[in-house]
């Protein structure tokens, strides 16, 4: 724990003024923290980190990270008719190799630049909007932070039925409802002091809906680790372990506050 909260805090120290500035720093900061959390992906998968499928990993991702304005930088291309090219190129790799690298690595490739590409694209595209940017990225990721905590201790506390141990053993039913109970708190107490919603009512239902997608993010992540057999993602941040480690809820929260309308 000791070390769980020198980490926390020191990366807190580097990525606050990051997310305080915002602009271009903010974005090359999460173009390599996604780049990062790509690369965390593939050694899972065992895919060679400077081979050329990653690079045309590493490619398709920023792709998927650059903002929808991005069309006119191609020319007569559309961004996502560039995304299809790179695919395109995916593919064709695995016949060049004789399908040293196959049809499932081009798969995992593929949908791993999705996973990481769509939570780190919105939190760029969240945090450059001209319309509460920086409000509603401290608004996520404090509902984010409450949600683990309450997780935690009310787990520890109260924990007893487990909540899904095929996936993750320590998780429990009652951490799950203690981890929304402290956003819920979190939440309402962010409405009164900076209000981003039409009521408290409204606050509390959004962070329901943002609580529980968080731990089903936080799942899938426990998913992936289980399945390729790895404790964490990566050993970036001692005690905490990879980007993907951290950011896992993220990835999830931020896409569908996006998708319901709630960060435009």
């Amino acid at each position: 724990m000791k070390q769980r909260i020198i980490t926390a805090v020191l990366a807190l120290f580097i990525f606050l003024p990051f997310v305080l500035i915002g602009d271009l720093p903010f974005t090359i900061l999460i173009y390599i923290m996604a780049t990062i959390g790509l690369f965390e992906l593939m050694r899972m998968r065992k895919i060679a980190k400077y081979s050329l499928a990653s690079i045309l990993g590493i490619a398709l991702l920023w792709l998927v990270l650059m903002p929808v304005e991005a069309d006119m930088l191609f020319g007569r291309f559309l961004k996502s008719e560039v995304i299809m090219l790179a695919v395109m190129f995916l593919l064709a790799y695995t016949v060049l190799v004789k399908n040293k690298f196959n049809f499932d690595h081009a798969g995992f490739i593929l949908l791993s630049t999705i996973y990481v590409g769509m939570g780190f694209f919105f939190l760029i595209e969240t945090r450059n909007s001209e319309v509460n940017g920086l409000t509603m990225i401290l608004y996520v990721f404090l509902i984010i932070w409450a949600t683990d905590t309450g997780a935690y201790f009310f787990g520890k506390a109260f924990g007893k039925r487990k909540l899904w141990p095929e996936i993750s053993p320590n998780k429990t039913v009652e951490g799950a409802v203690g981890g929304i109970l402290l956003a819920c708190l979190v939440g309402v107490i962010f409405q009164l002091l900076s209000p981003i919603a039409t009521s408290v009512l409204a606050i509390i239902g959004v962070t329901v809906l943002a609580s529980v997608f968080g731990q089903v993010g936080d799942l899938v992540e426990s998913a992936f680790k289980r399945y390729y057999g790895v404790k964490d993602s990566g050993n970036l941040l001692p005690g905490h372990g990879g980007i993907l480690d951290r950011f896992d809820s993220m990835l999830f929260v931020l896409p569908i506050l996006h998708f319901i309308g709630f960060i435009h």
